[in-house]
């Protein structure tokens, strides 16, 4: 397993940031053994289907030195961690409402040697800070996550984006989307990637 598929489509990346991209297979080798925070079938596919699928939404949002960033059911830290790296100035917050994800997110983060995150072991709704952008990664249907999240954003944001949900989903939204009633944006993963696993893959932005 190489992290040459993430220097592929991010090659201005430092010396720092490729060595903790690389840092990732081994350590969460290491808890998952411990802790099964990710199937074993995805260890061996890490990369592709965890970090460069968290990386999507790198592609959409080049988020600033002076954000706040919500990930709401990081699990083991997806898509969180692989952002953190990215865009070392911006805080993220990692919450999950399961306990032992929390600790390998912590374990990780430690590990990275990452400043830049706070993890926390809680329900979305148990936050009661304001964010200039929320993450996520399928953790529900759009209908019932958005009011998880809804109140949680600064009013006013500095990105090009307005200040909203930045939400990794895959399959046909159609009728997900519809049922939300929310208006949503849409960018297409295999846009941005060519491997055949983000051929369905999309991050959905909700404006706040």
């Amino acid at each position: 397993m190489t992290s040459d598929i993430i220097t592929k489509y991010f090659p201005d990346l430092t010396a720092k940031q490729v060595e903790q991209y690389e840092q990732l297979p081994g350590l969460y080798e290491f808890w998952n053994n411990q802790i099964n925070v990710i199937s074993r079938k995805d260890i061996e596919q890490l990369y592709e289907r965890h970090v460069l699928h968290s990386l999507g939404i790198a592609k959409v949002m080049a988020f600033k030195s002076s954000e706040r960033v919500l990930d709401v059911g990081t699990g083991g830290g997806f898509p969180g961690i692989p952002l953190a790296i990215m865009f070392p100035e911006t805080t993220f917050h990692l919450v999950d409402s399961i306990g032992k994800k929390i600790k390998v997110v912590n374990e990780v983060v430690q590990a990275l040697g990452l400043t830049n995150v706070t993890a926390t072991h809680a329900r979305a709704e148990q936050i009661n800070e304001e964010f200039d952008f929320v993450i996520s990664r399928a953790v529900t249907r759009l209908k019932e996550f958005y009011p998880w999240v809804k109140g949680k954003f600064y009013k006013q944001g500095c990105n090009k984006l307005s200040n909203g949900i930045l939400y990794l989903k895959g399959g046909d939204l159609t009728e997900e989307i519809a049922e939300s009633g929310l208006k949503v944006r849409q960018y297409h993963l295999n846009d941005y990637f060519e491997e055949e696993f983000f051929e369905t893959k999309q991050v959905i932005y909700v404006k706040a």
